[in-house]
């Protein structure tokens, strides 16, 4: 079986952009002129995610395979993390989020022999003279294999999702106690989950991608009912749009939800770099716009400012670019093309874990 996952490598708050890189490290450029201003170290495998402190801009959590997730100051580039998250010795991380009052940290692990693990620490409870997070507990049930993403609702703190390569969405209430009356939702992808996203006017729809290019939108408003309903689903999404002049949609990069906008804005691309933007709705995928001149090779995340009016972008390549056009061009129905304004050529390329073989037993 061939497991292999994105996950979010960017995440930036006021100033700062951070980045997952190849050699294990994060690094902090400006989010203004891409320029690097530190370096955190200190996980010794693959890094599978940043993201900011919704309550203290100044504070990062990372995640890694390497059985930990730290929490950093990015006022002092250079440190150690101020505090770690581990659970049992066998457990290495390829996903996780934080949610959004902050009280709680949930990442998910690889399969480890036959179970995969949805583990919870408490963010405010420290152990170990303020080094090591609190652990609550597990959940061990509910997937089978490694759980790609997880996603925190931006709204409600005790809303959870997961997806796993056991091609199931789950979606959690944590206010329900334990984890059979927790999990109120469970989706079927019918493959490998890349990456959720929460969506929606009301946020109560699940965007998923998977890693064979498939792609599912479902609405999950009544968690407590069984008729989920799924608005758009495709094996493989990349012929529900046409490209113009034969360009070539090859992956999709991932999906975001423009909240100003209330749509849902989908990025593709092709091996050689180009960049495909595709409006995403019940309705289908639209065509918007295409950049080119940037990336060279595949790209592997992204991240919109809505703030700035930009799009960021990191690939194989080694490349961070900012791509940016005037305010009224940004909207999904743009008629300009967004422009490369500014581009670093990173010394590591910007992290994806990549495929792997593996041969283990699934559960009956």
């Amino acid at each position: 079986k061939i497991s292999a996952y994105k996950s979010a490598l960017f995440d930036s708050v006021s100033d700062v952009l951070a980045v997952c890189c190849s050699n294990h490290s994060v690094h902090l450029h400006s989010r203004e002129t891409l320029r690097l201003v530190g370096e955190l170290q200190g996980h010794t495998a693959p890094v599978c995610g940043v993201r900011f402190s919704h309550l203290s801009p100044h504070l990062l959590f990372t995640g890694s395979a390497d059985g930990t997730l730290r929490c950093w100051d990015i006022r002092r580039p250079g440190s150690d993390a101020s505090q770690v998250f581990r659970s049992d010795s066998t457990h290495s991380y390829c996903s996780f989020d934080v949610s959004c009052s902050e009280r709680v940290l949930c990442a998910g692990t690889e399969q480890v022999e036959e179970d995969s693990f949805l583990v919870f620490w408490d963010v405010r409870m420290v152990q170990d003279r303020g080094e090591t997070g609190s652990l609550l507990g597990v959940y061990s049930e509910s997937h089978s294999d490694d759980i790609t993403t997880v996603k925190f609702h931006p709204r409600q703190a005790d809303r959870l999702a997961s997806g796993a390569t056991d091609g199931l969405v789950n979606v959690f209430d944590l206010s329900l106690g334990g984890e059979d009356d927790a999990l109120v939702t469970t989706c079927n992808c019918n493959s490998s989950a890349s990456s959720l996203c929460w969506t929606g006017k009301d946020l109560d729809q699940l965007l998923c991608l998977t890693h064979d290019e498939g792609l599912h939108l479902w609405d999950v408003a009544r968690p407590d009912s069984d008729d989920t309903l799924t608005l758009l689903s495709s094996a493989d999404a990349r012929p529900m749009v046409q490209l113009p002049d034969g360009a070539s949609l090859e992956y999709f990069v991932g999906g975001t939800w423009l909240s100003d906008e209330e749509r849902i804005l989908l990025v593709g691309g092709s091996n050689h770099g180009e960049l495909h933007l595709l409006d995403c709705s019940g309705r289908g995928l639209r065509f918007i716009k295409s950049l080119r001149g940037g990336h060279s090779a595949t790209v592997r995340c992204f991240q919109w400012d809505a703030i700035g009016r930009s799009l960021l972008t990191g690939g194989e390549d080694g490349q961070l670019l900012q791509w940016k056009a005037g305010a009224e061009e940004i909207s999904v129905g743009m008629k300009d093309s967004l422009k490369s304004i500014s581009s670093i050529q990173l010394k590591t390329k910007a992290h994806r874990k990549q495929a792997t073989q593996k041969g283990r037993s699934k559960l009956a």
